[in-house]
């Protein structure tokens, strides 16, 4: 259970704000509300318009508000009550990876609210992260789900591009999580910058000269950030099969919940990793 009085979660979703990336951001915290019953979550944007789809300037605005008139409103009534410090919100970026363009966009959001909040790393480098890619990688029949099964796909890639965005940093933290999936699905993975020309196929022509034959892009990406237009003429270049981006796999929820309470230092309620069916 959310400790009485705790800061508000605050998805910062980056992109064109729309109704794919509402579904989906609601989904995120609706797994982070599961998971801590009581929890406060709330979605901003980091292109919204207010209207529709609240900026995260205005959701840390609207939740300080909310916690001043909490505290009046006691007050008023007679209730011993300490006056609230410490961040009215703990805001955690809805990005797989670095991007500093991005993140630069999310701590200039929190300054222009003037509102204490705290602000996370990203959700990767993370071991559930490459349980997220392994089943988007099977659910496009592009990797075995499990290893221990005696069997094989027809289709499964004998090599893995995991597609980044954000530049150098971003590629090297991928290839972080890239070493998982390897060790996973015991074929070559490595990580690409999808905002670099050339990059994806560049990687890919490494992996045919290292005796991979049948590649497959894994977008290593939560979806918004990224005009899906962009991945899907990176893979048409390489000659890739392309599984989905990772979207509201339950871990991701899992993992914008735990830098919620790692920032908090509160006890994170425990978390087992899906099993790849």
């Amino acid at each position: 259970m959310a400790p009485e009085g705790a800061p508000a979660l605050v998805l910062a979703v980056p992109g064109a704000p729309g109704a794919a990336s509402r579904g989906l951001a609601e989904e995120v915290v609706s797994i982070a509300r599961s998971e801590l019953p009581g929890l406060d979550a709330r979605i901003g944007y980091l292109d919204g318009d207010d209207t529709d789809y609240p900026t995260l300037s205005s959701v840390l605005t609207g939740a300080a508000e909310e916690r001043t008139a909490r505290y009046e409103q006691a007050r008023a009534a007679g209730a011993e009550v300490k006056e609230p410090d410490g961040p009215v919100a703990v805001v955690v970026p809805l990005l797989a990876g670095p991007d500093s363009a991005l993140l630069r966009q999310v701590r200039q959001a929190v300054m222009d609210s003037r509102v204490a909040a705290e602000l996370t790393d990203v959700l990767g480098p993370h071991p559930l992260l490459a349980e997220a890619l392994h089943v988007r990688l099977s659910e496009a029949g592009l990797a075995r789900a499990d290893r221990a099964r005696l069997f094989t796909v027809a289709t499964a890639a004998d090599g893995i591009i995991l597609a980044s965005v954000g530049g150098e940093e971003a590629v090297q933290a991928a290839g972080i999580t890239g070493m998982l999936l390897a060790a996973r699905l015991a074929v070559p993975v490595m990580a690409a910058a999808l905002d670099e020309e050339g990059a994806i196929t560049s990687v890919a022509e490494q992996l045919r000269s290292s005796g991979s034959q049948q590649l497959a892009l894994a977008p290593y990406l939560i979806g918004p950030e990224i005009d899906s237009a962009l991945l899907a003429a990176a893979a048409e270049e390489a000659g890739c099969a392309t599984a989905e981006a990772l979207g509201a796999y339950p871990a991701i929820g899992k993992l914008a919940l735990a830098k919620y309470t790692t920032a908090l230092g509160i006890a994170p309620p425990q978390q087992q990793g899906t099993p790849v069916r």
